[in-house]
């Protein structure tokens, strides 16, 4: 057994220049460390990121995250093993004590599980990913990658009301895969450049180009659209939407391109974009507490859509049971710091696919080097990631280790959706 040894953590920025959490750990194998994202579009009932408040970084700061691990985490689990990362994360949901993690912060919480899962898979002789899949029973594959290249909403400055517009290339390896969506990005950014001005390719949070003068979901659909088929990949190329429906959801309405509308004239809109467009899945379609939306969305769009919940479920495994059992959504975006722990993290992704929902391992706003979700997308099998457009350093860095994933495994062979056929026959 290779013990913890030491502990210690360090306040570092985000790609928003927002402060975060990075924790190194020591074993006899070595020092293993990790960082923290954060988000943007937050669903209420995440688990709760520690802040300081104050002036420093405009009440921002992560001081009292970092002090929590130097002080009161790292004391506790000095001695233990780091191959054992379910009593890990035991102790540190016992030390906050909390549903929602807010007493020790699950910032200062996911730093920690993060680190001690990269030890674990040094103590076991196996690559993070294949460690994962160990800890999950599950089969590893590489995951099918959905391109953030238009932003909207609270990621960019523009006034498209949904937050992020993706598309999926068919390929049969991952290289292949992140060349097409690549080449698609390229193509759009030149129509872009060309015929809206270069203000128009400055991106947003995620990568995504952020278009100034876009102010409807069809504009920016009309333009993906145009890129895809120039690029030539309109026979194999899907679209997903991130609605994020929560953020323009007020007074018992939600306010979309100067309308009011109801639950039922959005499903309505949704059904018209569906026909028009070769859309693949829409995340967020409803508010994150309006379970009849997601219900109605499922009972109508569900044999043909992916109804993705990520606001809605926040890889909580309660939240998708209750999904589950009123059949609201068929998809779950998992996101480590939603729940806060590696463990926690893996109990949802295995909630979700037991009743054969799809898994979507999804990036944050504000993201770090870490590509640890890009080696937890492969462990779990989940055949699914969203980690932003392919530009921008902490994005690509997540796309470059699943390259370097596909040159490791055995068998490379990338997991092939089960809406390929769909995909591969769609004429929209």
């Amino acid at each position: 057994m290779s013990a913890i040894k030491t502990i210690k953590a360090r306040e570092i920025l985000d790609s928003k220049g927002t402060p975060t959490v990075e924790a190194d750990l020591t074993t006899d194998l070595g020092t293993f460390s990790a960082s923290v994202p954060s988000g943007v579009s937050t669903g209420k009932n995440e688990a709760v990121e520690l802040r300081d408040g104050g002036k420093r970084y405009f009440g921002k700061g992560v001081l009292k995250a970092v002090a929590i691990i130097n002080e009161a985490i790292a004391p506790r689990l000095v001695g233990e093993s780091a191959a054992d990362q379910g009593k890990i994360d035991w102790i540190l949901r016992e030390l906050d004590g909390t549903e929602n993690k807010s007493k020790l912060g699950a910032n200062s919480i996911l730093a920690i599980s993060l680190a001690v899962c990269r030890a674990g898979a040094a103590e076991k002789g196996l690559l993070l990913y294949q460690y994962l899949a160990d800890l999950a029973g599950t089969v590893p594959s590489l995951p099918q990658p959905c391109f953030l290249i238009i932003e909207g909403g609270k990621h960019a400055g523009n006034k498209l009301a949904f937050q992020e517009f993706m598309v999926c290339p068919e390929a049969e390896s991952f290289q292949e895969r992140l060349r097409k969506g690549a080449e698609i990005y390229e193509v759009l950014r030149l129509i872009l450049e060309k015929e809206k001005g270069k203000l128009a390719t400055n991106v947003g949070l995620e990568g995504g180009f952020s278009v100034p003068c876009l102010k409807t979901t069809e504009e920016a659909l009309d333009l993906i659209k145009r890129a895809i088929k120039k690029a030539g990949y309109q026979k194999e190329t899907k679209i997903i939407l991130d609605a994020a429906a929560t953020t323009f959801f007020k007074n018992k309405r939600y306010q979309l391109e100067g309308k009011k509308l109801s639950r039922e004239k959005l499903l309505e809109f949704y059904g018209r974009l569906i026909k028009k467009y070769p859309l693949m899945g829409i995340e967020d379609a409803f508010s994150e507490e309006d379970n009849e939306g997601f219900q109605l969305m499922t009972q109508k769009f569900g044999k043909k859509l992916l109804v993705v919940g990520d606001d809605f479920l926040t890889t909580n495994v309660k939240r998708i049971q209750n999904a589950q059992a009123i059949s609201a959504g068929n998809a779950l975006i998992l996101k480590p710091n939603q729940a806060g722990t590696v463990s926690e993290t893996i109990s949802a992704a295995k909630e979700a696919l037991k009743n054969n929902w799809q898994v979507f391992v999804k990036h944050r706003s504000g993201e770090t080097n870490d590509d640890f979700i890009a080696d937890l997308a492969v462990g779990l099998g989940t055949g699914w990631i969203m980690a932003g457009a392919p530009a921008r350093g902490e994005r690509v860095a997540k796309y470059n280790r699943l390259l370097r994933i596909e040159g490791e495994m055995d068998n490379s062979k990338i997991s092939l959706c089960k809406y390929r056929s769909k995909m591969q026959n769609d004429k929209r």
